[in-house]
């Protein structure tokens, strides 16, 4: 199948939706799938509403998620140019060729397309054959000279040897537009394949730009693993079956095929993306991990510096694995590089109403000033030997030491945590910390 060629549109009037990103991501595994061609194409022929700095997002939202294209901008291609805004020439000579043949005529100082009256059949892998029909003639240029976009979209398509087209859902009500025009000149239309759309994760209505978690640029500015973002963005719609979901992306363009796009509209899920870039994480090597994460503390002013390399990197590996997001990291471990903690309130409050925090950590630091190695497995048999002996569930040493060592309830493992603070360390701040019961 290596005569197919897809494509992907975007017009840079806004930011990078996921609804885009996931349009391009579906176009450019077909074509991975298949050995084919991914094209991408710049509709820019709202001069009113399009700016370059839209382009500059769109297309650093496309190479973050590693979607490259084989034609288009910066590539070339022998089908080019790929910005609408650079091809009216060939626009002209097709509007030319309609009124020519009939099919177009002026009426108010615009341009109309003559439908036939014909049911057309709309050829789509996942909704099967479409029967729709045009009743009205439709306008092609404006009175302003401006071509529409169901003009240049298949006069686009037609001239670039598109193979298939796969877009939203919400674009089949102009499909039968398009197969009137591709017919008209005496073109087969290409395959079609509407994806369906992706709803807002209550299932209210489709996802819109205004919605929590809908940019593409919102994920990168938070550090989010693109490779997360992009294996989640494959199951809108999508599934390799089997109940796998996260899977290295050869494995995905193995199985990728676009027939096997449900019809049924896609939710959004916002935790189960943060789920899935937490697997990332906790899977990535702990040199990578750090190779990213140091240069996120530096710019969040965390004093790294001061601290030794071991333990920065020690603190990193135990906070690895329960991290949804990069962008979480400067507040998850920032009390472990100043002395100064600041205890939340209401965490002491709830700590208070459960045992007696204050004993417990006295407890704990008694024993911890006696303990001749500060190694996980000797933290966690002292906790045990407190707890049985006192008759006292472990928890509530774990959540008071917790407390009296961060100031917050929650954190990176609670004998990794002891261990990397060290003995001085943990029993300065354990001492510290009795004041704050007085």
């Amino acid at each position: 199948m290596n005569g197919v060629r897809v494509r992907f549109a975007p017009s840079p009037t806004g930011f990078f939706h996921i609804g885009g990103a996931r349009t391009a991501l579906f176009n450019w595994l077909y074509a991975r799938h298949t050995g084919g061609t991914f094209i991408l194409r710049i509709e820019d022929t709202d001069s009113e509403r399009d700016r370059p700095e839209f382009l500059d997002v769109i297309i650093r939202g496309l190479r973050w998620l590693g979607l490259d294209w084989d034609e288009g901008p910066d590539v070339g291609g022998e089908y080019g140019p790929y910005f609408q805004s650079q091809r009216a020439n060939v626009y002209s000579a097709h509007i030319e060729m309609l009124k020519n043949s009939g099919y177009a005529y002026e009426r108010d100082g615009a341009l109309y397309f003559r439908v036939s009256g014909e049911p057309q059949i709309i050829h789509d892998l996942i909704r099967g054959d479409v029967v729709r029909k045009e009743e009205k003639d439709f306008v092609i240029v404006r009175s302003n000279g401006t071509p529409v976009f169901h003009l240049v979209n298949v006069v686009d398509d037609m001239l670039m040897k598109v193979t298939h087209v796969i877009r939203g859902e919400d674009h089949l009500s102009n499909t039968s537009k398009h197969v009137e025009l591709f017919k008209a000149f005496f073109v087969t239309p290409p395959l079609f394949a509407h994806i369906p759309l992706i709803l807002k994760s209550n299932g209210s209505g489709k996802m819109s730009k205004r919605d929590v978690g809908a940019l593409v640029e919102g994920y990168e500015a938070d550090h989010f693993i693109a490779t997360a973002v992009r294996n989640y963005l494959c199951l809108l719609g999508w599934s390799p079956k089997e109940d796998r979901e996260i899977l290295p992306i050869d494995e995905i363009i193995r199985l990728f095929d676009v027939k096997d796009v449900n019809k049924n509209n896609a939710r959004f899920d916002e935790k189960k993306m943060a789920f899935f870039n937490g697997e990332y994480l906790k899977a990535m090597p702990l040199d990578d991990f750090c190779a990213i994460a140091l240069p996120i503390l530096k710019n969040s002013n965390i004093a790294i510096e001061k601290f030794d390399s071991s333990y920065v990197r020690d603190v990193l590996g135990i906070c690895q694995k329960k991290l949804r997001s990069l962008g979480e990291l400067p507040d998850f471990v920032d009390y472990f590089f100043t002395e100064e903690i600041i205890y939340d309130g209401e965490v002491l409050k709830k700590l208070l109403a459960k045992c007696d925090a204050k004993a417990r950590i006295s407890e704990f630091k008694c024993a911890f000033e006696n303990l001749p190695s500060v190694d996980e497995k000797s933290v966690e048999s002292l906790v045990h030997v407190l707890a049985n002996s006192n008759g006292i569930n472990s928890g509530e040493y774990i959540h008071s030491v917790r407390f009296a060592l961060s100031g917050r309830s929650v954190g990176p493992s609670f004998f990794g945590l002891v261990r990397v603070f060290g003995k001085s360390r943990a029993i300065s701040r354990l001492r510290g910390s009795l004041t704050v019961f007085d």
